[in-house]
């Protein structure tokens, strides 16, 4: 065997000194998994309102219909019981569209860091078996 003056920098040549080379998480991923958990609970609940709001409008039709009139005339009562619920609708669409886009972005921010968040484990050393656990 030759011996080889020549030292090879520290790089990445594979050696255990030589840095990190994974880009990093970001700030973005420490906040991505709440930010998917909350997005995906208020869109989940904004289409419940929106199923609701059905309902309800379907039921003051029929209600509304029973007399022999329309819904869609143009009479003020009319327009009164189409636009019952349209600030809820609007709102409820809105907030489904922007948080659910919210949920989406976060997805694709854990997707994209799935592999570069740093494996902890709390291990203190110490072994404890059932009696210790027991209080005997």
């Amino acid at each position: 065997m030759e011996d080889n003056p020549v030292r090879q920098p520290d790089d990445a040549n594979g050696s255990p000194s030589a840095p990190d080379k994974r880009p990093s998480a970001g700030n973005l991923s420490k906040y991505a998994r709440p930010a998917l958990i909350a997005g995906a609970s208020i869109a989940i609940v904004c289409i419940a309102l929106l199923i609701i709001i059905f309902f309800l409008d379907s039921f003051n039709a029929a209600t509304y219909s029973m007399t022999g009139k329309s819904v869609q005339d143009a009479t003020d009562e009319a327009r009164d019981i189409r636009d019952t619920y349209s600030g809820a609708r609007i709102g409820a669409i809105v907030g489904l569209v922007v948080f659910g886009v919210i949920a989406l972005a976060s997805g694709v921010v854990l997707y994209l860091n799935r592999g570069t968040a740093p494996k902890e484990e709390y291990d203190d050393g110490e072994d404890v078996d059932f009696d210790d656990l027991a209080g005997q």
